[in-house]
């Protein structure tokens, strides 16, 4: 592992009156950062009494670590993860999306926690089966993936990729300011996720864990999901009309209640 990083980007809402809701700490996916959360998950979780924070992960936004990115694994991410949880007031609801969400299963397989949200999950397969996937039936995808870098996208390339992250409803003013929020990924980290078979399951005391996808999603499709759903033996909750960034989609309410509907089920 890399020592530990000591700049954390952290974007953060909080209610407008004190409240006894748990806080909630949101994990970005690959290839992103913390920005993600912040035009609609953050305002709306701090409007329901929640204190909303997202980091971004080394080598991601504002966050230390760039030199070192392509050195940095899943063990890495983890320990970010970890250091931020710990210098919130409460223990934290995890709630990680893509790889943020295997991020969120490595930690609960080791630690009981207040609880556990995927989004648009990794399947047990992991990644390699996924760019199989994408390689044999979009290769004009995984071709602008392999030969790009995501923080510096051209139009042509970005034609190319947003229909599997964004629907074609999100703003282009929206989909403008997301463009300036893609990161290059650690090769290590995509290694990482590429090997990823689920073997553990989460601690025997741990809280609930909740897995939630997107019908329209291309890159975790719903099999995808329902795959890590029946891994955690729960329910996947399977959400019409969205895509893969779907904390940015305009149905991205449809998300929020859903998360925010399982976490009033949480024990106090």
């Amino acid at each position: 592992m890399l020592p530990p990083e000591a700049l954390i980007e952290v974007r953060k809402k909080l209610p407008a009156t004190p409240s006894r809701k748990p806080p909630l700490l949101f994990v970005h996916g690959g290839y992103c950062d913390a920005w993600f959360f912040e035009p609609y998950f953050l305002p709306w979780f701090a409007q329901q009494g929640h204190p909303a924070y997202a980091l971004s992960l080394r080598g991601h936004g504002a966050s230390g670590g760039r030199d070192s990115l392509f050195l940095a694994g899943l063990d890495d991410y983890e320990a970010d993860v970890e250091h931020v949880a710990g210098t919130l007031s409460a223990p934290p609801v995890l709630i990680g999306h893509s790889m943020g969400a295997a991020i969120v299963e490595r930690i609960v397989a080791k630690r009981p926690v207040r609880g556990a949200a995927l989004l648009a999950p990794l399947p047990p397969a992991g990644l390699l089966a996924i760019a199989t996937r994408l390689a044999a039936s979009h290769p004009d995808y995984a071709m602008q993936m392999g030969n790009s870098d995501p923080s510096r996208l051209s139009a042509s390339v970005l034609k190319t990729l947003r229909p599997f992250y964004f629907s074609g409803d999100v703003s282009p003013a929206l989909l403008a300011q997301a463009v300036r929020h893609f990161n290059a990924e650690s090769p290590r980290a995509l290694f990482d996720l590429s090997l990823r078979l689920h073997w553990a399951l989460p601690t025997r005391n741990h809280r609930p864990l909740f897995v939630l996808g997107a019908e329209g999603d291309r890159i975790c499709t719903p099999e995808d999901v329902r795959a890590t759903a029946r891994h955690h033996k729960v329910e996947a909750t399977m959400l019409p009309g969205l895509a893969h960034m779907l904390m940015l989609e305009p149905g991205w309410q449809s998300v929020a209640g859903a998360l925010a509907g399982w976490l009033a089920t949480l024990p106090a």
